[in-house]
């Protein structure tokens, strides 16, 4: 399983939040406290929200902790709004395209889980993408397909909705092939609003914690920091919401297979 990091509020510099707290991403990246995989080094990854409407992207093969390009950038920027992962290959093999943040557009996306089953259903998984959005495919992961699936129901519109169909179809599909669970900790920015959601089929999702300061959020696989008494996890089968100016709302993100949402063009 992954790691990854998710911010939003006063603009800060990454290294702040990702290389110099105690139990930063980068060093989960080495040494996981929370999760099956303890070392995360299968590529790691920045998503950056700054002066465009288009995020900045820089995804790497390099573990974490080695790569000196990832320190340098998150030395030199500052944003109000980013998403951070560090990779443990389940699906897909190591290469750049399956690395997270996935991007399209002003879309961001990360994802921390699986697909049950995922070699048994990816030609089906890839079916639910539109046309329009498949040249998009680069990579092999399902995290990817999830993703320009997800952008194929409306997620520029309507995230919750477009996750919730999306993952219902795939658990659908996936039991009548496979008992291995689909699992969905995973973040996702249009640039103005950030979706932490946590749901699993088996109700044993990826940890996922939440922690607020006044206007600002930081979301995380696990704390980070010296303290950790402002961090709450983020409850199973539930969807966090926030935007710049501080607002946050926690609701149910509840997928009832099978749902037939329509593919919108892209």
């Amino acid at each position: 399983m992954c790691r990854l990091l998710a911010y939003a509020g006063t603009p800060l510099f990454l290294e702040d939040l990702l290389i110099r707290p105690e139990g930063s991403l980068v060093s989960q990246s080495m040494a996981a406290r929370e999760a099956r995989t303890v070392v995360n080094g299968d590529g790691c990854g920045l998503g950056w929200y700054g002066e465009r409407a288009e995020p900045g992207l820089y995804r790497g093969i390099l573990p974490a902790w080695s790569d000196a390009n990832l320190t340098s950038l998150c030395r030199q920027i500052r944003s109000g709004l980013f998403l951070a992962h560090v990779r443990a290959a389940t699906s897909g093999g190591v290469s750049t395209s399956n690395c997270h943040p996935f991007a399209h557009g002003q879309q961001l996306f990360m994802h921390n889980g699986q697909i049950g089953g995922y070699a048994g259903l990816r030609r089906r998984v890839e079916g639910m993408i539109s046309d329009a959005l498949y040249p998009s495919r680069k990579g092999t992961c399902d995290s990817e397909a999830i993703f320009l699936a997800a952008l194929s129901r409306g997620l520029e519109s309507d995230p919750v909705a477009a996750f919730r169909d999306t993952l219902g179809e795939i658990e659908a599909m996936r039991g009548a092939v496979s008992d291995e669970p689909v699992r969905f900790a995973a973040v996702h920015s249009d640039g103005e609003r950030l979706f932490a959601f946590r749901w699993a089929s088996d109700d044993k999702p990826p940890s996922l914690y939440a922690r607020s300061e006044g206007a600002s959020l930081l979301v995380a696989s696990e704390p980070c920091g010296r303290d950790a008494a402002g961090w709450r996890a983020i409850p199973p089968g539930s969807v966090l919401e926030a935007d710049r100016t501080g607002r946050m709302f926690l609701r149910s993100f509840d997928v009832d297979a099978p749902h037939q949402g329509a593919i919108r063009a892209a």
